[in-house]
């Protein structure tokens, strides 16, 4: 069974500026290189509930999905994706007791569920406990019998820009880049 929206292969550029964070996730070839924009979105620093809705294009008028923490300042707290209309196309949440030592995720779809993780352990310690902006940043999210799901990575660089694989048919394309944000957003905590 396909997703709604399944996009094989997109790339989520951050733009810092002093009270949000600006994103703009892109349909890209196989190579990474952006090819349309598929949706914009702000994440407020500082939030006390992590709200963010994406949206057409910088103009925001449209809202075509977003996701939504449970709980106020919960570090458990899991995170609703939603489409334009509200309805929940996927779940994600942050497993703080298995991220001491490796940043873990669990994620949830329609017909799958998976676990991603950051793919090198040495790499996602120096990120935690140095300010070494630059690190990769590189997931990689399985489903339960171990199928790749998705990829997110960032490559060594001072700019954030995220290319995320999406081999499996399943995951919807709104999942993905809600959840490439999320990471972002998320592993500052």
């Amino acid at each position: 069974m396909s997703a709604e929206m399944y996009v094989p292969h997109f790339v989520v550029k951050q733009k810092l500026t002093m009270m949000v964070n600006r994103y703009e996730v892109s349909e890209s070839d196989a190579s990474g290189n952006p090819t349309r924009l598929m949706a914009f979105a702000e994440q407020k620093r500082m939030a006390f509930k992590e709200q963010v809705t994406f949206f057409t294009d910088s103009g925001k008028q449209r809202p075509v999905f977003g996701f939504k923490a449970r709980k106020t300042i919960d570090l458990s707290s899991g995170y609703d994706i939603t489409d334009e209309s509200g309805t929940q196309i996927g779940f994600f949440r942050k497993d703080f007791g298995a991220s001491l030592l490796r940043s873990t995720f669990h994620v949830e779809g329609p017909g799958y569920a998976g676990t991603g993780q950051e793919r090198n352990q040495l790499v996602g310690l120096l990120r935690r406990f140095t300010d070494l902006a630059f690190l990769p940043v590189h997931f990689d999210f399985v489903d339960s019998s171990g199928q790749p799901l998705f990829s997110v990575q960032r490559a060594m660089s001072l700019g954030d820009r995220y290319t995320v694989d999406v081999p499996d048919p399943r995951v919807d394309f709104r999942v993905a880049a809600a959840i490439a944000v999320g990471l972002d957003a998320l592993m500052s905590r």
